[in-house]
This record gives C-alpha cells, sequence and structure tokens, in this order.
C-alpha cells in the first residue's frame, strides 16, 4: 500500500509538467512559429556566399561568306564576253589573266618611269608603245627624271571582254596607289612626294589573237577612269 500511495503524488507532478511544457511550447510557437514580414534576415558572412557566375556574352558565329575570287574580279555586264573568250580559248583561266594584268600595269608603269622602251615592245601594241616612247622622250629632254613607286593595287576589276574573229579584247580597271615624284636635271624635287601616295583610277584594255603562238596579251588602250 505503500508504494501505491507514494506514487500517485508523483504521477500528479509528472502530468502537471508535461501540461506546462505543453502550455510554454504553444507560446512559443504563437510568438516564433509564424513570420510577420519584419524579422530581420541574418546574411551569412562574405566568405561563405557564392557569387552567381557572370553571365558570358554570347558569340554569334557566323558561317564565312563564299568567297570566289575570280567572280569579285569580274563585272556583271564582262560576263557575257568572257564567256566568249572561253568558248573561243578553253585554256583561258580568269583568274591567271587577272594576276598576269596585274604584273602587267607594274612592269609597265615602271618600264615608263625609268624610260625602260625595251620592255614596252613586248608588253604594249605598236601605237601605245609609241605613245609611252614619245612620253619618256619629251621628259629627257625637259632633264626631268620620275622617281616614282607603285605602293599597291587595291582593285583590278574586269569590266568588259569581246571576241571579234579571233581577237579578243579584255578591259581592266584598276584603283591604284601610287607615290610619283618629279626631280630635274640636278636631282631636285620638283613635283610629288613619296611621303604620300596618290590614289589613281586607269582603265586598261588587252588584246591577243585567240589560238596563235604568242599566249601573251598585249596593252591595247589605256584611259583614266
Amino acid at each position: 500500500m505503500l508504494g501505491s500511495e507514494s506514487g500517485g503524488p508523483v504521477l500528479v507532478y509528472i502530468v502537471i509538467l508535461a501540461m506546462v511544457a505543453v502550455f510554454l511550447g504553444l507560446r512559443l510557437y504563437a510568438v516564433l512559429g509564424k513570420r510577420t514580414g519584419h524579422e530581420q534576415v541574418i546574411s551569412k558572412p562574405a566568405e561563405e556566399r557564392i557569387a552567381a557566375p557572370a553571365a558570358m556574352p554570347r558569340v554569334i558565329e557566323q558561317a564565312p561568306e563564299a568567297r570566289d575570287p575570280a567572280r569579285q574580279a569580274i563585272e556583271t555586264r564582262a560576263q557575257s564576253g568572257l564567256r566568249a573568250v572561253i568558248a573561243a580559248d578553253p585554256t583561258f583561266d580568269v583568274a591567271g589573266f587577272v594576276d598576269g594584268a596585274k604584273n602587267a600595269y607594274r612592269m609597265i608603269l615602271e618600264a615608263y618611269w625609268k624610260g625602260d622602251e625595251e620592255t614596252l615592245v613586248w608588253l604594249a601594241d605598236e601605237h601605245v608603245r609609241d605613245a609611252f616612247v614619245d612620253a619618256i622622250r619629251a621628259r629627257a629632254e625637259a632633264g626631268h627624271v620620275l622617281d616614282n613607286r607603285l605602293v599597291s593595287i587595291e582593285r583590278a576589276q574586269i569590266v568588259d571582254a569581246s571576241v571579234e574573229g579571233r581577237a579578243a579584247r579584255i578591259t581592266v580597271a584598276f584603283d591604284a596607289d601610287i607615290a610619283a615624284v618629279t626631280r630635274d636635271a640636278e636631282g631636285n624635287v620638283i613635283a610629288g612626294s613619296l611621303s604620300d601616295a596618290v590614289e589613281t583610277h586607269d582603265v586598261w584594255v588587252f588584246a591577243r589573237t585567240l589560238k596563235s603562238s604568242d599566249p601573251n596579251w598585249k596593252l591595247a588602250d589605256t584611259d583614266e577612269a
């Protein structure tokens, strides 16, 4: 009987303590269990924050534009004439011709500037060669010397072409930068400057007899664009 009588009060205290704990828990939940929107947010230390990676600019890769050097070297109105040249001479190569025309442009100009009449004989037709030679001799009589330099050829484009019988003619437009100086007999500069290139625009006509033993195209006419 002593055990049962002594256990009664203990059980009562346990029940009371449990009720108090439940009551306090409910009160804490009422205060802390809900967010009101005014709570202070404690941020993490700087070393614990992980920055989001910066967005990298997106590179838009475009497919390289197809470039055909031969097609770019031909003006539209010259295409039919070039087809006639190729029909008459299947070995004709547009790209090779344009490269040859640029070389001829440089060689003829340099020969004229230096007074090299022999080079002009096999690069130009007779009437064109005679015009260059006359200018060379007139320059020499005046005691003038050309100290010119072809800096660059910016453009060499076929702008016209034709075939009449076996005679083919192809017109090429040149855009070039030339440093030009004229000196007197004593070497003094009387015109121009080697430090400033001058833009030049020339239109030259090259001619050749197709299927002949001579494969070279010669300068047949000159003009300024």
